[in-house]
Parts: C-alpha cells; sequence; structure tokens
C-alpha cells in the first residue's frame, strides 16, 4: 500500500476539501484518463485495489499511470475510549481529491478496452468518476 517514507506532521487537520482541482486535472501521460467527479478521501487500499483491477485488464499491452497518492493521515481513537485524553493514533492515509483531479491514466488500450478497465475500478472507488480523453496537441 502506499504511504510517504516522511511527513512534516504526524497528525493533520481534517481541513476543508472545496472548489475544483486547479492541479492534475488533464490527462498528461496516457491517452484516457479517469476524472474525479466529487470532492472525497480516496484510501490507500481502494487506490491499491483499483491499480489492480487496471493493471489486471492493461496488462503487457498497455501503460498505466497513478496520478494521485495519499499524504494525509487518518487518526482514530479505540473503540469505547472515554471522551478527552488527546487525538488518535494514525491508521491510514488517504489522497484528498477534488472534481476534476485526473485519478488514473492508461495508454496503449482500445476505447471499449480502457472504458471497461475503468468501470471496474470505479466500483473500488467512493467517489463518482467519468472516462476522459486526451486532448489534441
Amino acid at each position: 500500500m502506499l504511504s510517504p517514507k516522511k511527513v512534516k506532521y504526524r497528525k493533520p487537520q481534517k481541513g476543508k476539501n472545496r472548489g475544483l482541482a486547479s492541479r492534475g486535472n488533464y490527462v498528461a501521460f496516457g491517452t484516457y484518463g479517469l476524472k474525479c467527479l466529487d470532492h472525497g478521501w480516496i484510501t490507500s487500499r481502494q487506490i491499491e485495489s483499483s491499480r489492480i483491477v487496471i493493471s489486471r485488464a492493461v496488462r503487457k499491452i498497455g501503460r498505466m499511470w497513478i496520478r494521485i497518492f495519499p499524504h494525509k493521515s487518518i487518526t482514530k481513537k479505540p473503540a469505547e475510549t472515554r471522551m478527552g485524553k488527546g487525538k488518535g493514533s494514525p491508521e491510514l492515509w488517504v489522497a484528498v481529491v477534488k472534481p476534476g483531479t485526473i485519478l488514473f491514466e492508461v495508454d496503449g488500450l482500445d476505447e471499449k478496452g480502457a472504458q471497461e478497465a475503468f468501470r471496474k475500478c470505479s466500483n473500488k472507488l467512493p467517489v463518482k468518476t467519468k472516462m476522459v480523453f486526451r486532448r489534441p496537441l
């Protein structure tokens, strides 16, 4: 699973997730991309399961790029713990996504193959997605 090697702060605040993506919002490497349509958090486990699904579709005929990385740690307190006593310990890592963010890209597949791969991939993700094409230069 993906997680950062080193972080400045162990326990970040939740923050606000507003607005549209200003970075990572166009298909840069492949021919087809999976675009996020919602605000949300995507966990490292969800990214990994999506990666496995796409890599099965791509196999040896194409390439795949993961355009998101889980930089934010999410803390949780143990069950049945009284209030107070500080913040919980970091449990999982998430990538913060905004509408317009490109999550994955593929190249070397035909349109139907890419569409099927992204359909299976979107079933693993907690946000609405759609397939987009690379803009002609």
